[in-house]
């Protein structure tokens, strides 16, 4: 998807100016609004890293991996990211990308919020749900199909494409409490 980028940036910047305002409005130092801001900002990131692991070990031999690695070399940010929009939907085996990590993704989640009131590490957590649910949107509406390559990879009976709206609704859910849970944990 071309514009896959801007989606990822609408979403993080919505949440992070809902958090900002409720930390305005609380009158919380602006250290919160800080460690919020860079929370959010790496949990936008974090996730696609894992196109740069299918470019250096899964398949570092195809050309599509050569571009990347000299892209990364020259540290052209702007060209890595048009890469990663580019090959979005051909990536399929990615570690980050996958229904098992999206689970084990939101018990981790409680357990930062039960364990932690640090505000970077819990906007980080909420950020890396928002991220992967974007991608799952996108995909969904896009094509169905892709979507459950992706997110079922290396599973030989993978949830049918009818079933897939229940699969987003029932994380966007989790994603909503976490949300709520950010914005009680300030309270």
């Amino acid at each position: 998807m071309k514009h896959e980028f801007r989606y990822h940036l609408l979403a993080s910047s919505i949440l992070f100016f809902l958090v900002a305002f409720f930390l305005i409005v609380t009158k919380s130092p602006n250290s919160h609004i800080l460690a919020t801001f860079f929370g959010i900002l790496f949990g936008s990131i974090i996730l696609d890293t894992d196109h740069i692991v299918f470019w250096y070990f899964l398949k570092p031999n195809i050309e599509e991996s050569r571009l990347a690695k000299t892209t990364i070399k020259n540290f052209d940010i702007k060209s890595l990211v048009k890469l990663i929009n580019a090959s979005h939907s051909t990536h399929h085996n990615l570690i980050f990308h996958h229904y098992f990590f999206q689970s084990i993704l939101v018990l981790f989640t409680f357990f930062i919020f039960t364990s932690t009131s640090n505000l970077f590490v819990i906007s980080l957590v909420v950020s890396l749900n928002l991220h992967l649910l974007v991608d799952e949107y996108l995909d969904f509406f896009i094509n169905p199909k892709i979507l459950q390559k992706w997110l079922f990879a290396r599973e030989e009976t993978q949830l049918p494409t009818k079933f897939l709206n229940r699969y987003l609704a029932f994380f966007t859910f989790f994603l909503i409490i976490f949300i709520f849970l950010l914005f009680y944990s300030q309270i």
